[in-house]
């Protein structure tokens, strides 16, 4: 079994050979079976194929060159796909992600989130073991996330937005997309329902027994559910990205600049040219999105993977006008859009593009394409 990083802190391997290690061992079918137990066969590769160390397509390449069948994987894949939907939302709607997206959340009566939640003391064994797992490892259970957000946005009613930005801070696959419109989905926000899980799901999934907690009830009652006192406190948290002091960096003149970011830490993109190698820490990014002191930490471990790479902490402004950068390469993001020079696609699994409003509209155009392709899965 997968180790369930609530019980400790199980290290995230920042060396690419050891990340590539955990592709090969992917067992698309113990995944279908057991993903949604929280001690399930799931792959810990989301960190990597956030930071853009791993792509999706890479991933689901590895697996056809395996041998992999498209029937056996196809719920692996489908979780992949799923990275790839919601980044193509962000990439249509832009900052539009960062408000309630389809409708409004409601009812809402803070817009902070439950100081329990915050403090891991909400009286629920499974939650508030995942909630310190969270702030040791930097990872929680996907499960545990939708439980996490039903608790905090539709029992507690604080708005998404703050225990979500509370959430992206301490993840290692922070990914604002991914994250922001996840919890609207559980919020109803970026949905027709509201996600609910009561004492019952909890227990089965996360192989507790407790009874007659707050969330020990039917599912028809949470409707109409006042906030259950534990959840009745509510907390503004503080969130602040302790980025590295600046240091001069050395520019070679002449020489192509390649710009990687906290989306892009990919080792083999234009491994073989030589150029200058950036790793560029935007302070108003991260102002906008903050995270953790262990999430920058695993970015500057990841960079290693880099040949001769330099980290510049400042506006890209500033790197352009003070360097002698010559041509400017850098990968399309939403949030790279504000860079000068010669963009270069992303790795996108599929070439499907544009806004769904569902996943499954999106996925059936995905599903078309790979039938209609070269690769024989079906």
């Amino acid at each position: 079994m997968a180790t369930w990083f609530g019980e400790g802190s199980a290290p995230f391997p920042t060396e690419y050979n050891a990340i590539l290690q955990r592709i090969e061992q992917i067992d698309p079918v113990r995944y279908a079976r057991s993903r949604n137990y929280v001690d399930g066969s799931v792959s810990h590769l989301s960190p990597y194929i956030s930071r853009g160390v791993i792509s999706t397509k890479f991933v689901f390449q590895t697996l056809i060159d395996q041998g992999h069948q498209f029937p056996k994987m196809e719920k692996f894949v489908q979780e992949l796909a799923w990275r790839d939907y919601w980044q193509q939302v962000w990439v249509t709607k832009g900052d539009l992600i960062d408000a309630d997206l389809k409708h409004l959340q409601q009812p809402v009566e803070n817009y902070g989130m439950p100081l329990a939640i915050f403090d891991g003391t909400t009286g629920i064994e499974a939650i508030d073991k995942a909630i310190n797992g969270l702030y040791r490892s930097g990872y929680i259970h996907n499960h545990l996330r939708m439980y996490l957000a039903s608790m905090a946005c539709n029992l507690g009613r604080s708005h998404w937005s703050t225990p979500a930005k509370w959430m992206y801070y301490h993840l290692l696959d922070a990914d604002w997309a991914s994250n922001a419109l996840s919890w609207q989905w559980v919020a109803g926000a970026n949905s027709h329902k509201k996600y609910y899980a009561n004492q019952e799901n909890i227990n089965k999934y996360c192989h507790t027994h407790q009874e007659n907690t707050f969330l020990d009830v039917a599912y028809g009652t949470f409707e109409n559910m006042a906030i259950p006192e534990p959840l009745a406190q509510s907390v503004q948290p503080q969130l602040e990205t302790p980025l590295p002091l600046q240091q001069r960096i050395k520019i070679k003149e002449g020489y192509p600049t390649l710009i990687f970011n906290f989306y892009n830490l990919d080792p083999h993109w234009k491994e073989n040219i030589d150029a200058n190698r950036v790793v560029l820490l935007e302070p108003s990014h991260f102002k906008k999105y903050p995270v953790s002191q262990k999430s920058i930490d695993f970015v500057l471990d990841l960079a290693n993977n880099l040949a001769d790479v330099q980290i510049f902490v400042g506006s890209f402004e500033a790197l352009k006008e003070g360097y002698a950068l010559g041509q400017v390469f850098y990968k399309e993001h939403p949030l790279n859009k504000h860079y000068q020079g010669i963009e270069e696609p992303r790795h996108w699994m599929f070439k499907v593009e544009g806004y769904y409003p569902s996943f499954f509209a999106f996925w059936k155009k995905c599903k078309k394409e790979m039938k209609y392709s070269n690769t024989q899965l079906f």
